[in-house]
Order: structure tokens, then sequence, then C-alpha cells
């Protein structure tokens, strides 16, 4: 009966998505877990051997055909296969149909657009936008996705873009300060320099001022710092509402 030989350079995998990098004229590619690719570069996913079918460089994935050592040392400048995966798997381009491809962008252009629905609101009625509301004013600014960076920080980009079309502002903080009395008045003018807080009211509580205040989140931790720092510990934060909002969608006419 004849043997089979099945050359040990070689790796078979399916159900792959490939990760490719041309270096010193050469093609380099590592095969991943559908899905997982994004993830790692974003940041959600940090355990390699959850990316990686295998740790391994190939030259041809679907051939299962495996990069020798000398190639990866004269074309990386080392032979450290699992250092070597992971500047592909950062750097290569991910090699997805045009459909996956398509899919990708509309899963990641819906999830910006509920992060800023969720965020934002319009600053004249203080109540959110529907989400539809978000994608029309995206698709009508021609935002274009970035699949390298994730949802939130695009989203942070898309709020900045719209507040040229559209009323929009960050959802505000309601926070509870407890000032103590030596440190009241100066802290209480720092306090009101920051951009966009508006103070809704004060009360003396014994040997403390007690403010109510509106913050915009993005505020949150240097008025945080403040508070712990220039009172040492005597003052304290609180929060009262995450989402300064009103019942109800906003609609655009």
């Amino acid at each position: 009966m004849p043997k089979i030989f099945t050359p040990t350079n070689q790796i078979r995998l399916t159900n792959v998505a490939v990760v490719r990098m041309k270096k010193g004229g050469k093609r380099f590619e590592i095969a991943c877990y559908k899905n997982k690719v994004l993830s790692w570069r974003s940041g959600a996913e940090k355990d390699l051997d959850e990316v990686l079918q295998t740790i391994a460089v190939f030259n041809n994935v679907s051939k299962g055909e495996v990069a020798k050592k000398e190639e990866l040392q004269k074309a990386f400048g080392k032979d450290d296969v699992t250092e070597i995966c992971k500047e592909i798997l950062s750097k290569g381009e991910l090699q997805v149909s045009e459909k996956e491809r398509q899919d990708q962008l509309d899963s990641m252009f819906k999830e910006i657009a509920t992060t800023v629905a969720d965020k934002c609101v319009n600053p004249e009625t203080k109540r959110p936008y529907p989400v539809s509301i978000i994608e029309k004013s995206m698709k009508d600014i021609h935002y274009s996705i970035k699949p390298h960076r994730n949802a939130k920080q695009q989203a942070l980009d898309v709020i900045r873009l719209l507040k040229d079309t559209i009323p929009l502002e960050r959802a505000k903080m309601r926070l509870k300060l407890a000032l103590p009395a030596k440190e009241a008045k100066r802290l209480k003018e720092r306090i009101s320099k920051l951009s966009s807080t508006v103070t809704e009211g004060e009360e003396w509580e014994g040997e403390r001022l007690v403010l109510t205040c509106l913050i915009d989140p993005g505020h949150f931790r240097e008025m945080d710092e403040i508070i712990r720092t220039e009172t040492k510990g005597a003052g304290s934060l609180e929060v009262l509402n995450l989402k300064e909002i009103k019942e109800g969608e906003e609609v655009l006419e």
C-alpha cells in the first residue's frame, strides 16, 4: 500500500480570516479567527490565542505553506514567530470578501450612530435624537468609516462634525459638590471656569458649601481631581445623574 507524504511545512486550515503583509519583496500571511482581527486592533481582545488559529507565519494560508525561518529573518530581521505574528496582525491587510467588508462597515456605522445618540442631546430641548436621525446626519456629511479605529473614538469625531449641521451637544452630568468653608470661594471660582459648567444651586450645610451643577462628561476627571487634591479629602463629589435628559426623542422637522 503506497504511503502518503505531507510536506512538513504545510498546515491546512478552514473557516479562516487571513491577514497579509508584503515585506522584503515577499508575501507573508497569518491565519486568524473571523471577527477577531478588528477586536484585537481596537484593544477589545488582548489574548493572541483567541485571535490566531495557529502561531505560524505562512507564505500562503490557503495552500498551507508555512514560511521558512530564513525568510522571516531576512524580511523582518528576526525569527520570533509570535512577535512577527503580532506585527502582521497590527499592520497587515485583512483579506475579506467585498460583502464581508461592507457588512463590517455597516455594523460599525450603526454602532457609531448608536453611541452618538446615547451620549448626546439637542441642547435646546435636552432630548436625545433617535439613532435613525444620527445615521441620516452622518450620511449627509458623507462620514467615512475608519476600520482601524474603534466605534467610541469615531463617535467623538462624529459629535464634533455634526455640531455644524444639527443642534447637538454631549448630555451633561449632574453633580453634587461639597466644599470646605475656607476653600469654598476659591474652588467655586475655579469650578465655574471649567467650560460649560452650570451651577444650578448652592447652600451652606454647616462648615461646607454644597453646589449642584451640570458639567460636560469630558470634564468629570478634572472636576474629580480638583475636589480630591485641593480639599485634601475634606470635600466630596457625588454623581446625581450620569445623563441629564428629558423624556421622549427629538424630531427634526
